[in-house]
């Protein structure tokens, strides 16, 4: 009797860690500092080096830690995890965290180092919309009114918010497509904010999955102290 066939780890994650976090205010990059004790950036990585479809890690750094990380970092290297230097842009960064991953990635995600909380559920969903075959963008619908504004205050209409929904990572891709929309990311539309955006503008279709609240991004400081409270609530 034949043995079942075994999975092997086909999922990589590029781990978007290269900014400063100037709005974070004074002292070491945000990435680095810690939440409850932790590191942020070592909360955000947790959930996908214990993931067991997932093969490969690289994490995209500031150049000036990408051969000088931190020790706590630095211990994390090996077959599983990589460490690369981050360009001045995101879309750089991303570029050069996909080309760290190995030939056996065929479904890559991308999440920003700045999202500490990211749930397994939300992981698994990203991962199982990407595998087939589309791209698939974590993301929480707009609940409260939106507002467009001209001349920095003056309304001009509320927008309907039933077809908005907000942007978050991780996003998942088939790795044929990511790789394809960054070797041609156009001219049009401006720098874009996000990996799914370049896939969209490159004619590649785009789907969402629905996100946990708890999923937020830590900017400033105000969000720091949020996330000291939700780390305690997670406890």
């Amino acid at each position: 009797m034949s043995s079942p066939a075994v999975s092997l780890p086909d999922v990589g994650v590029v781990i978007v860690a290269g900014g400063v976090g100037v709005r974070a205010g004074p002292g070491e990059p945000k990435q680095f500092r810690p939440i409850l004790g932790v590191p942020m950036l070592l909360r955000a990585l947790r959930p996908f080096t214990s993931h067991p479809a997932v093969g490969h890690v690289v994490v995209v750094v500031p150049k000036i830690y990408a051969d000088r990380p931190p020790e706590w970092l630095a211990k994390l290297q090996g077959e599983r995890l990589t460490l690369v230097a981050g360009g001045e842009e995101r879309m750089l960064s991303v570029r050069a965290g996909l080309a760290a991953l190995p030939e056996s990635v065929a479904t890559v995600l991308v999440h920003d180092a700045a999202r500490p909380f990211v749930s397994r559920s939300t992981i698994d969903g990203v991962i199982a919309r990407a595998r087939s075959g589309v791209g698939a963008v974590a993301a929480l619908p707009v609940s409260d009114t939106v507002k467009e504004v001209i001349d920095g205050h003056r309304i001009v209409k509320t927008v309907a918010r039933e077809r908005l929904w907000r942007a978050q990572t991780p996003q998942g891709f088939p790795r044929p497509m990511i790789v394809a929309a960054y070797a041609e990311p156009g001219k049009d539309g401006g720098v874009p904010t996000d990996d799914a955006a370049l896939c969209e503008r490159a004619g590649f279709p785009v789907e969402v999955v629905e996100d946990a609240p708890q999923n937020l991004k830590v900017t400033t400081a105000d969000d720091f102290r949020i996330a000291e409270a939700l780390a305690r609530d997670l406890r």
